[in-house]
């Protein structure tokens, strides 16, 4: 059993169906590799041993019983971002430090219903505010292939897990690419599904109308597992749609022969990595040599999704954190004078500086006066940018390019300059502001950090890009890579 920390959550569930090793055993392995690996890589922020092993003996009886759900004993972990019940949830902020969630978010429960043995919950970038998992209050997140460097945001403690082999799959939130940005740094699958496709009840809000959860595995065999059981409509989310939920896993080993795959002409400009973009051009081929059929697309607009994001997340956090006031919930200090004084201490001590950012600039642009200026103009230029999506898939069935402009930065590379740290979602932002789905899936390798292939689908059309990641992987090995030091 040396090897199981190897092995994908698809092989995990085979090997547990056949009997090869029980839950517990396969949790404790990766239980003292959480341990061992302490603040080498900084990914988690509470690990759930004891939980762990009481859900891993439930599961090994349930399997004896005959009654194991489709996820009986695969081990997970959470980002810190989705409430657990009796579990601390912190959001990687020091507003939420002490907040141990009294129920659990519609994600972590169907996960739970479907057997799967929570491990415990990773570190993040405050908020999900941060593409470089720099803004946690709990530290720095490191990347497993390059200590150094970043391992992407906000969802790099899951990502870094998942990567080091302390986990086989994880859960993250993306608002603007915090899924697929992070696995595209770290060589693992991200998927981020359409909006409204799993339910955000729980979830900490960020931007409501952008935040999306979703998966981080190895393979796209193991998303579309992980997916066919958070999907589906939740009455307690009014943003959740009602729509059919496929077997996301029967459709995996169908031929690419006649997908057509849109490349878009913008993001292979000069702010992308020569490098980087040599290994996604190498990774279309592969596409191609499969049958699939490659053509040009335009997205006009899609130059202004950065600068869109950026008003309408920004305000939407405005609204979403006013909650957090030091009365209710949340840090608060002791020796207020007055509540004006409690408002203003409790949240200059509980918010960092990127989360303070960005409600700063969302007030300013929901702010009699400039409300039509920025937001309103954004919203419109958001339609403008849906529109052209549209569009393109009257004619294309998936959009592919690069997922990041290049492989990991150094920590502290970027965190003087805001706008330079922002850029680095600017191929991901696009599918956030039209709802679509989206998946990066391991290229290859640049300086010996990995970059991501970013495949968009049209909505609902998870099944499509889940495919066509699985049959890329069918004929790469990029995603089996592990870094060296986590073998």
């Amino acid at each position: 059993m040396a090897d199981l920390h190897l092995q994908s959550l698809t092989d995990l569930a085979n090997g547990l169906n056949a009997g090869d090793f029980s839950a517990v055993e396969l949790a404790d392995i990766l239980l003292g590799r959480i341990e061992a690996s302490g603040e080498t890589l900084n990914a988690f922020i509470t690990v759930t041993a004891e939980q762990a092993r009481s859900a891993a003996k439930a599961a090994d009886a349930a399997r004896a019983a005959g009654s194991a759900g489709p996820l009986c004993g695969l081990p997970i972990v959470h980002k810190d971002i989705f409430c657990t019940r009796d579990v601390l949830t912190t959001c990687g902020s020091r507003m939420l430090e002490n907040f141990v969630s009294p129920y659990d978010a519609t994600v972590v429960d169907r996960l739970n219903a479907a057997g799967a043995v929570v491990l415990g919950k990773t570190n993040m970038d405050e908020f999900a505010m941060g593409s470089s998992n720099e803004t946690s209050y709990f530290g720095d997140v490191k990347n497993p292939w390059n200590l150094e460097c970043t391992p992407g945001g906000s969802s790099g403690g899951s990502a870094a897990a998942v990567a080091a082999r302390l986990a086989p799959a994880a859960t993250g939130t993306d608002t603007g690419g915090s899924i697929r940005q992070p696995a595209s740094l770290t060589g693992t699958v991200g998927l981020k599904p359409t909006y409204g496709r799993v339910s955000r009840y729980g979830m900490i809000a960020f931007a409501s109308s952008l935040d999306q959860a979703g998966v981080i595995t190895r393979t796209a065999a193991d998303a579309a597992l992980l997916l066919g059981a958070m999907a589906g409509f939740d009455e307690r989310d009014s943003t959740c749609i009602d729509h059919p939920v496929p077997d996301y896993t029967a459709s995996l080993d169908q031929s690419l022969k006649g997908l057509r795959v849109g490349i878009v002409r913008q993001h292979f400009d000069e702010g992308l990595d020569e490098g980087t973009g040599k290994q996604v051009r190498e990774a279309l081929a592969v596409l191609e040599a499969q049958g699939a059929i490659l053509t040009e697309v335009d997205l006009p607009h899609i130059d202004y999704s950065v600068p869109t994001y950026y008003v309408v997340a920004p305000a939407e956090c405005s609204s979403n954190l006013s909650r957090f006031d030091g009365v209710r919930f949340g840090h608060r200090v002791d020796d207020a004078e007055d509540l004006f004084d409690l408002y203003c201490r409790s949240r200059g001590e509980g918010f960092g500086e990127e989360v303070k950012r960005r409600i700063m600039t969302g007030t300013y642009v929901l702010s009699a006066g400039y409300y039509d200026a920025y937001y309103l103009k954004a919203q419109q230029v958001r339609q403008l940018i849906a529109d052209d999506f549209r569009k393109a898939f009257a004619d294309v069935d998936v959009i592919a390019g690069p997922t990041a402009p290049t492989p990991a930065f150094k920590l502290g590379d970027k965190t003087d300059d805001p706008i330079t740290m922002y850029l680095n979602d600017i191929y991901t932002i696009g599918a956030n502001l039209a709802g679509l789905p989206g998946i990066s899936t391991p290229c290859g390798f640049v300086d010996g950090l990995p970059v991501g292939l970013h495949l968009v689908g049209p909505h609902w059309g998870e099944e499509t890009i889940l495919r066509c990641a699985h049959q890329y992987q069918m004929q790469t090995d990029w995603h089996a890579a592990c870094p060296e030091d986590f073998r």
